[in-house]
């Protein structure tokens, strides 16, 4: 009765609180044939066709879209010899949960949690770069479902009032995810000892794409911020004996008002920057440090520099357009991404 009415295999599996391998049982003892309907995957993937098709749309399209937003000449960049996309450059790789920056997502703004049968992954966000990227990152593995929320501004913010927070998540079996997900700081020290050098790189690119941060005053700077009092601080000391170690990049753990940090400034930043570049997906990141690399590299001028870094940085104290605005951002760069049901978002650790 159930599947002539159109009802879903799934939701019947959740509304009788069964995993879907004891619903197919019963309906194999039953002599009922209940075909699943194509997945949300299938039928994003065909309307993504369809918009390539006939409105030409496209990732490339999509970033450029995405830099003209907050106000950042894509065409300048590239004449220079910097690509805005190169944020693109080996992101299907991640289609493999194996890769070491899904841990170093975990560690950082990715959180995990257990649901039944499944595990769910999920990561949110305000601004308006993260409201693009995180979608796209997800999807590599499977299509993410939003929720959308109001969020408090924080105290911090003054010129905002409200904001409107993105949730992404998308939900594994319990045997697809191969990553602790409660990370105790012995087994990450144990996990990062067995990387290569190359798959370090790849976790500390991940640590910077969630919770990193990269600028330039004077000379270069890498930050990577965990909050205190809470079990990612102490893996701030274990990143940096291992980076020391493995790298002969130095870099300090600071207790700042909120948060403890490890830095690296100057000539260990810009070493750090070039072990991973490549690895480094966030749009803002890693278009800032391609940036910082030029000039070191003298393929730009300092006016240049000067130019187009002014184009990337936040303006402080002031309603910045690359903060805030996820929703509106993802509205106009990435129509592809849609909704989907009343979930509640996993608490954080």
């Amino acid at each position: 009765m159930l599947r002539d009415l159109g009802i879903s295999r799934n939701w019947v599996r959740g509304t009788l609180g069964m995993n879907m391998k004891n619903l197919d049982e019963w309906l194999t003892r039953c002599s009922i044939d209940w075909e699943g309907r194509a997945t949300r995957n299938d039928i994003v993937r065909q309307l993504e066709d369809f918009l390539r098709e006939r409105f030409g749309w496209s990732e490339t399209r999509m970033c450029e879209e995405l830099w003209q937003f907050v106000g950042v000449d894509v065409n300048e960049f590239s004449r220079h010899g910097i690509e805005p996309c190169s944020w693109f450059n080996g992101l299907e790789k991640l289609s493999d949960l194996r890769r070491p920056y899904w841990l170093g997502l975990r560690a950082s703004d990715l959180a995990t949690g257990k649901l039944d049968d499944e595990i769910a992954l999920e990561i949110g966000t305000t601004n308006s770069i993260d409201a693009v990227f995180f979608p796209v990152l997800l999807s590599m593995i499977k299509m993410p479902s939003l929720i959308i929320a109001w969020k408090r501004a924080a105290p911090t913010a003054k010129y905002v009032h409200k904001s409107i927070a993105l949730s992404f998540y998308i939900d594994l079996g319990n045997d697809e995810w191969p990553w602790p997900t409660e990370l105790d700081v012995n087994e990450l020290e144990r996990i990062l000892n067995s990387l290569s050098n190359e798959e370090l790189a790849e976790f500390i690119a991940a640590l910077l794409d969630g919770d990193g941060a990269v600028w330039y005053e004077g000379t270069a700077y890498v930050r990577i911020s965990a909050c205190k009092g809470c079990p990612k601080r102490a893996t701030l000391d274990v990143l940096k004996e291992i980076i020391a170690r493995r790298f002969s990049i130095i870099g300090n753990v600071y207790q700042l008002k909120t948060t403890n940090v490890l830095m690296f400034r100057g000539r260990n930043a810009v070493r750090l920057l070039r072990r991973m570049v490549k690895y480094v997906h966030h749009p803002l990141r890693r278009l800032r440090i391609e940036l910082i690399l030029a000039y070191r590299d003298k393929r730009i001028s300092r006016e240049v520099f000067e130019e187009f870094y002014e184009q990337i940085e936040y303006e402080r104290g002031k309603d910045d357009v690359k903060r805030n605005r996820g929703l509106k951002a993802l509205t106009q760069a990435a129509p592809q991404t849609h909704t989907h049901g009343n979930k509640q978002p996993i608490k954080r650790n």
